[in-house]
């Protein structure tokens, strides 16, 4: 018996192929389209952030500076055994190297890049055509001469260390924010001397600082947070205007504000004294105090903003629950209100800690020298010795903190059913 197929079969499968056809290149274009919407957001991003932050990351570690001045010797070098000292050839490219980088103006560079593996580098670069020959090439005196009126010259370190830093890539900056550099001797990674130990203690000052600024602001704002999600809308919406009010006044204004009001004949001092409460004026500016002061005034507003949002969302209905329930206001607020805000905490406390470890305006006008960030070195690397590898090394270490202090953040505030998805 022979089985009979249905005519519309074959019409219907071609009918839905069509269909999967048209929705695939609908989807197509639904993307398409989308992407090209973000495009100018993905392009400003890459050009404001991503740009600027692989560039400082490649400065922490480009070494160009011997490279560009130094470039017969630094070829030379490349096929040193590194056991001897040179020979007459590679002090001869020395010698021109730097007579062509005296004429370019490019030997103060090369010394000042060369001192940062010894101070003592730099005397021995700017001395040598000094005691090099006039015109010695092919004659042999060229290394007798300079080996002979500067022994620096006749040590294996010192070829080592000059080899080291002609080097395309170097490690030295970012060895030297935590307080490390490559012994001359030895070429291992060692500690610095304690009265040369800085950029470690400058890091723990600053999360320090970070830390109890954050704290701080966590301490005023929870309480003026809570108050606000209490009131009605438009108290609310009123006094969250005055919340917002220091945003529209200039850092430095404000930063200054807080000098006059905390100087010894400032308003505070005045006001404490003329009510008895001191005998004599305190010391409330250019030191750690001032600067804790006006650090929580100014960043105040960036807790109080994420912890209103969260508390206003939160049902006054839980609350009344527990008390109904036998439970004293107090537990009741601390077991059953406060988890609820965790949220709000974990990412005004983020918020604040990191803008506080970047911070450099505030420490610099209202604190004392042992109360500057590291934000303040970066600035004088940037701006004052033009040392851009240590800029972009210290730079390079706050990006570090925040990442990681970012994927804490996102662990911390995963919830449960982001958990179980995974």
């Amino acid at each position: 018996m022979t089985e009979t197929i249905p005519a519309g079969n074959g019409a219907d499968a071609a009918n839905r192929t069509t269909l999967k056809q048209q929705l695939r290149q609908s989807q197509k274009s639904y993307k398409r389209r989308t992407w090209l919407l973000v495009a100018p957001l993905l392009l400003f991003i890459s050009l404001s952030f991503v740009v600027p932050i692989a560039s400082v990351l490649v400065k922490s570690v480009a070494n160009p500076d011997l490279r560009a001045g130094m470039p017969a010797v630094t070829a030379a070098l490349s096929h040193w055994d590194g056991v001897a000292i040179p020979d007459e050839a590679t002090f001869e490219a020395l010698v021109s190297d730097l007579r062509s980088a005296r004429a370019s103006g490019q030997i103060s560079a090369a010394a000042k890049r060369f001192s940062y593996e010894d101070p003592a580098y730099r005397s021995l670069i700017m001395h040598t055509l000094r005691a090099a020959p006039d015109d010695a090439s092919g004659s042999g005196a060229t290394r007798p001469a300079l080996t002979g009126a500067l022994p620096l010259w006749n040590q294996v370190d010192t070829w080592r260390s000059l080899r080291r830093a002609a080097s395309p890539f170097t490690a030295l900056y970012l060895l030297a924010v935590f307080d490390r550099k490559v012994d001359i001797h030895t070429g291992t990674v060692t500690r610095l001397p304690e009265d040369q130990a800085l950029y470690v203690n400058v890091l723990a000052r600053t999360l320090l600082m970070a830390l109890v600024v954050t704290l701080l602001c966590l301490a005023l704002g929870y309480p003026l947070a809570y108050w606000l999600a209490k009131q009605p809308a438009g108290r609310a919406n009123l006094l969250m205007i005055m919340v917002l009010l220091p945003f529209w006044t200039s850092l430095i204004v404000r930063t200054a504000s807080w000098i006059v009001l905390l100087q010894s004949g400032g308003l505070i001092n005045s006001a404490l004294l003329q009510l008895g409460v001191i005998d004599k004026p305190l010391v409330l500016v250019f030191n750690r105090v001032g600067v804790y002061i006006s650090m929580t005034h100014i960043l105040l507003p960036f807790i109080v903003l994420p912890l209103y949002a969260v508390m206003k969302g939160i049902s006054p209905n839980y609350m009344r629950a527990a008390i109904s329930l036998g439970a004293h206001p107090f537990v009741a607020f601390w077991r059953v209100y406060v988890p609820q805000t965790y949220a709000g905490v974990a990412a005004g406390g983020l918020l604040v800690f990191i803008m506080a470890i970047g911070y450099y305006i505030t420490p610099a006008l209202l604190g004392g020298p042992g109360d500057q960030m590291l934000s303040y070195f970066v600035a004088f690397f940037t701006n004052t010795t033009m040392n851009w590898g240590m800029a972009a090394a210290l730079g390079s270490q706050l990006l570090i903190i925040v990442i990681m202090l970012y994927i804490v953040y996102i662990r911390v505030t995963r919830t449960q059913a982001e958990l179980a998805a995974r």
